[in-house]
């Protein structure tokens, strides 16, 4: 895949170190606008269908582990998925933008899991 791949809030300050941006979640990131919103690709096509989102938003903390697991399967069977990887070979370095307050239980650790192969 890419040599690194880190992730980072959309709401961080862009940085050379970022390589290729990837925002990837399906809504704009409230309260950012799109003259300040660095990114190189909006992928909305992988983010979490509407229902896995909303159902997690319920309990993130309980819901995790199976959030994960379901958004994984989701991924793994869309077509968009697969055409990220692709567009993302060869790049030296890559940061997947989430717009969720938590560091730790947001769509971008599974995707980058994914993308990393240390999904397990």
């Amino acid at each position: 895949m890419t040599e690194r791949i880190q992730i980072k809030r959309a709401y961080d300050p862009a940085d050379k170190a970022d390589g290729f941006r990837v925002y990837i979640d399906r809504l704009w990131p409230r309260g950012l606008s799109h003259e300040t919103f660095t990114f190189d690709l909006w992928d909305k096509a992988i983010a979490p269908s509407t229902e896995l989102r909303e159902w997690f938003h319920g309990d993130p903390d309980e819901r995790w582990p199976q959030f994960k697991e379901r958004y994984m399967a989701e991924l793994q069977s869309n077509p968009a998925f697969k055409e990220l990887k692709q567009t993302l070979e060869g790049k030296e370095s890559v940061t997947l933008l989430y717009s969720s307050r938590d560091h730790i239980r947001n769509n971008a650790v599974v995707v980058k899991e994914l993308l990393s192969g240390s999904a397990g």
